[in-house]
C-alpha cells in the first residue's frame, strides 16, 4: 500500500513536466514555446510520528500541514507528577 496521510488522506498525485525554449514575448522574445511534456509525481511532505488514535500509541505516516493544525495527538512520554495528600 503507499504512503498517505493518515488524517488528511494526502497521497503522491501525478501531474506534467514541460520543457520550454524561446524567450519570453515581455523580454521582447517571439515567446515560450513547449519542446515537451513528461509525466513527474508531487509527494506530500509525509512524517513518520508516534500518535495516539483510539486509545493507543501508534506509529503513522502524517503529512506535516496535519501536525501543524494540531490534529495529530501525541502520547505523553513521562506521566506528570502526582501530589499525594499525606
Amino acid at each position: 500500500m503507499a504512503k498517505s496521510c493518515v488524517f488528511t488522506g494526502k497521497k503522491a498525485v501525478y501531474g506534467n513536466r514541460k520543457k520550454y525554449r524561446g524567450k519570453a514575448k515581455y523580454l521582447g522574445g517571439v515567446g515560450k514555446k513547449i519542446l515537451g511534456t513528461s509525466r513527474r509525481k508531487f509527494k506530500p511532505n509525509l512524517q513518520k510520528v508516534k500518535c495516539v488514535i483510539d486509545g493507543e500509541a501508534k506509529k503513522v505516516w502524517v503529512s506535516a500541514a496535519a501536525i501543524r493544525s494540531g490534529l495529530v495527538v501525541k502520547p505523553v512520554k513521562v506521566k506528570p507528577f502526582e501530589k499525594v495528600n499525606v
